[in-house]
Order: structure tokens, then sequence, then C-alpha cells
């Protein structure tokens, strides 16, 4: 089934935070190292993708909490499943097998509520997160031309990420919280060279954060440059996701409405932390500023981001049906992304 059909008939719903779920559980290092790690050097607690791997169950559990909540659209476990993220936990080389198993168990939760109710179509978005470095800005204040990393070594790890999510059963791409564009610009071109040396394309999806009140993304585009930097691509969709809450999101919004070509999608936070670092907005509340958006006809994809749970995606699919999805201009040729 054509994931564009669906989206010019009705808004589509992604799933809520997954560490937000995975913290439910108070988990401790033996959670995270299981027997295959037990005897890792480093410690592994706080590596939630690796969770894949020791603790399938819960993440499992957490897919289908959401599915249960009605979303269309799943995430993989795999925000930092690439080489240079997992240098943090000395794993480098497990990021091939820990994007093919998130991707495995998130496609089994689907499948199980498609034989379910065989009216709705399920997707497995494969996340691809922005890594813990970034291309265009210095680590280093003493040197503001050193790079902690290269295009090169971002293509290359996306490219081993995007390979392992696609084996292991990923509908779609999402290219996520893009705080530096140039990253994304690797992830992008990672892709498509995997898609040329496969001969299939798959969907993309590329979300972009704005990271405060000045409206710009940590690199510094406005939201209108972060659109025209990644418009070279044939995206299904461009949208934006974490920072702010849904209120706060709304411009940036309505930006994107007024000058993208492509669907548009946005799963904000579940509004701004508090002084400890959580999130008290509750599904309602979140839901009224989210409604919005669906009244302005500004989406086409709408989930959420960090504090949401499936009790805020139960609220946000009930709005979702009520209203009709952003229009997109029909003279825009449909992609052939065809999804079994």
């Amino acid at each position: 089934m054509n994931i564009e059909t669906i989206l010019r008939e009705r808004i589509l719903v992604l799933d809520g935070a997954m560490g937000t779920m995975i913290q439910r559980h108070v988990l401790d290092e033996s959670d995270f190292r299981g027997e295959r790690f037990k005897n890792h050097p480093s410690p592994l607690k706080g590596n939630n993708d690796l969770l894949s791997i020791t603790r399938p169950d819960i993440i499992k559990e957490i897919h289908r909490l959401y599915l249960q909540a009605g979303a269309d659209i799943i995430e993989t476990n795999t925000f930092s499943s690439t080489t240079i993220a997992q240098a943090d936990y000395q794993l480098e080389s497990l990021a091939y097998e820990l994007n093919y198993q998130s991707a495995k168990i998130a496609k089994e939760a689907t499948e199980e509520f498609t034989k379910l109710d065989t009216t709705k179509h399920r997707f497995v978005a494969g996340a691809l997160g922005p890594t813990n470095k970034t291309a265009s800005l210095s680590p280093d204040v003493n040197n503001p031309g050193y790079r902690a990393v290269t295009f090169d070594d971002l293509r290359i790890a996306y490219k081993e990420q995007a390979k392992g999510l696609i084996d292991g059963g990923a509908d779609l791409l999402l290219i996520e919280t893009v705080f530096d564009t140039l990253n994304a610009k690797a992830a992008l071109f990672a892709v498509q060279e995997l898609y040329e040396e496969i001969g299939v394309t798959y969907p993309i999806m590329v979300s972009g954060t704005i990271t405060d009140a000045s409206g710009r993304t940590l690199s510094g585009q406005t939201t209108e440059a972060f659109l025209v930097s990644v418009s070279h691509v044939p995206l299904l969709s461009v949208g934006l996701n974490c920072a702010l809450g849904a209120e706060q999101l709304r411009p940036y919004l309505q930006v994107l409405n007024e000058n993208a070509s492509f669907f548009v999608s946005a799963y904000p936070n579940a509004g701004l932390p508090n002084a400890f670092g959580h999130y008290d907005q509750t599904p309602e509340e979140m839901g009224e500023q989210v409604e919005e958006y669906l009244k302005e006809g500004l989406v086409n994809i709408v989930g959420g981001c960090c504090g949401t749970t499936p009790d805020h995606i139960k609220v946000i699919v009930e709005l979702a049906k009520k209203y009709k999805p952003r229009s997109v201009a029909s003279t825009i040729p449909v992609n052939d992304y065809s999804i079994v």
C-alpha cells in the first residue's frame, strides 16, 4: 500500500517517546548488559538502543502500547544506533545488529496488529538520530576550524545504519531531530547511495529541531533555510520535532506549511521540561495545542516526542480523525513507493 496515497486521504499519527516509556521500567546495569555483555569494559546503563538486544521484550511491549493507542507509524529504537554514537559505550561494532534487531522487533509488532485489523496498514519508520557530534561546529572554542566528525564519517555511519534498518524490515526511513543540517545532508547522501546499490527506494522523512526561541536550529538555520537545504531530495515529508512543546512549535510549522512541497510532520514534546527535566503536560493539555495544527491544516503526520506516552498518542489519534490533512499540490508527482 502506498503511504503517499494514504497521506492524501487522512492524517497519520506517529508514536510517542521511547525514552520516556523505558524510564518507567526503572532498569539497572544488568538489564542493559544481559548475559552477552556481562563482562563488557564500559558502563552500559543508559544505552537505550542496546535494549533491543538485551531486553527486546520491553521494546516490543512499548511498540504494542503505541499501536494499541492507534499509532499508524512506530519508530525503531535506534536513535543512537550509529558507530559514532555507540563509541561512547565501546560498541561501535554492534551498529548494524542494533538497527536490524530494532527494525525486526518493530515490524513484528506492526504485523501482529495488522493481523488483528486488516483494514488499517501500520508502518515502521527506521529512526536515524543526529549522532552526538556536529559537522558544522567546532567543539573547541579555541580552535573554530576543528571538527569532531567529518561528512564522510557521518556518511559511512548512516549508510550502515540505514542498511540495518531496511534489512530488518523498516518501511521508511526517518532522519530525525536534526540540529545540524550538514549531518542530515550526510544521512541523505548515504541513504541515496544505499538505494542506488540495492536498486530499491523507500520513503524518506526528515524532521528538524528548532532549539530555542530564536527560531533556529543549533547550527543557526531558520526554518526556511533548513527546508531549502534538504529539498533537493524527493522526500516523503519534512517537519519538526523535539526541543519545543506544541504551542511553541506552531509558528515554525506555519512556515513549513507555506513553503514545503512535501507532506509536513510534527511531533513536539509534551510541553517544556520543568526544573527537574520532567514533562508535566497532560494528554488533554497537549491535545488542545495539537488541535490548533489540525484546525489550520498545517500537518499530514503528527505525533509526540519527549515526555509523550501512549495516553498522549491516544488523544492525538482521536483528534486526527476529525480533521482533513494538509493539502499538498496534486501536481507534485507521487513517488513510486510501494510498501508491502
